[in-house]
């Protein structure tokens, strides 16, 4: 009984001090952020682009 507990106690503290899976998500938090960082700039980078080509459209226009 007590190797029983004895290698019990040693399997949860092998356990409890694995960080294997922590690389993991810590990837996926900086990839989530890097995400959502793109995706919120995508709204101003369309706005820029539909200003330049606006501003394209009305020279063309103006000079033909």
């Amino acid at each position: 009984m007590n190797t029983l507990q004895t290698s019990l106690n040693f399997f949860l503290r092998n356990l409890l001090a694995r960080t294997e899976g922590q690389d993991l998500v810590e990837y996926s938090l900086v990839f989530s952020m890097i995400a959502f960082g793109c995706v919120s700039g995508m709204g101003y980078l369309a706005t820029g682009i539909n200003t330049v080509f606006s501003a394209v459209a009305s020279t063309m226009t103006s000079n033909v």
